[in-house]
């Protein structure tokens, strides 16, 4: 009889590898993608950022943005979950005496009616194990799939993010979540520079203000791809899913 395919928990693992049409060039660059060498990180979609009440929300700016990439997450996130990918989410948040949050950044909050630590709507802003830390149900992590806390923009610093993906031996590194010009962008910047191969879903991430959205997806395909390259739902949907049939 012949082997069973390898799985990753109940999902089959494809061995042939997949690339993705993204500019500015076809990702990744060696063509190597499979579920094994492979991950989506879901950066930030917490309460905080993405609902009524939360930190964004109490520096005035439109959560309708930073909404809107929920539905191409959740279609990526199926596709996914069910060929084998590894699915990691972060949470940006600080712990209740706030010793890892750094003054100039509580004070910045302050000066633009949020200050980090104190109390809204969501419980206390930012504040690891308060309702607005948490991720929203829409894209909720299964209970196998990691999740990091960070006290920061990027997912590196204070976490143990670079050993989980060494170990688990993924390479390649595909972003979503919020917002695209300030933690996605931070996250994929230390990415690029530690040698992970980074695929960036500009439908799958959003930013406060468009125009910073626009920018950032520019700057990474500036150079021939300084920091990586920049796909859609649709096409990496599309890839693996013709890959499989």
């Amino acid at each position: 009889a012949s082997p069973a395919p390898p799985t990753n928990g109940n999902s089959p693992l494809s061995t042939k590898p997949v690339t993705i049409d993204s500019k500015p060039y076809m990702w990744p660059y060696n063509g190597n993608m499979i579920p094994q060498n492979t991950c989506i990180i879901v950066i930030d979609m917490q309460v905080d950022f993405c609902a009524k009440g939360g930190y964004v929300d109490s520096m005035g700016y439109d959560i309708g943005l930073t909404r809107a990439p929920i539905k191409p997450i959740q279609s990526v996130l199926e596709c996914l979950r069910k060929t084998g990918y590894h699915i990691l989410h972060t949470r940006e948040g600080h712990v209740p005496d706030l010793s890892d949050c750094p003054p100039n950044k509580r004070w910045r909050s302050a000066q633009i009616g949020a200050e980090i630590g104190s109390r809204g709507p969501c419980g206390r802003i930012l504040v690891r194990g308060e309702p607005g830390w948490e991720i929203i149900p829409e894209v909720a992590p299964l209970p196998d799939e990691v999740v990091i806390d960070k006290p920061g923009k990027g997912s590196f610093v204070g976490t143990s993010l670079d050993l989980i993906l060494r170990s688990r031996g993924i390479c390649n590194i595909i972003l979503a979540g919020v917002t695209t010009d300030v933690c996605v962008h931070t996250t994929m910047r230390n990415a690029n520079d530690m040698g992970y191969e980074c695929l960036l879903l500009e439908d799958c991430c959003a930013a406060t203000d468009p125009k910073n959205h626009d920018a950032a997806i520019s700057m990474i395909q500036k150079q021939g791809g300084v920091f990586g390259a920049v796909s859609t739902s649709d096409k990496l949907i599309k890839a693996i899913t013709g890959n499989s049939s």
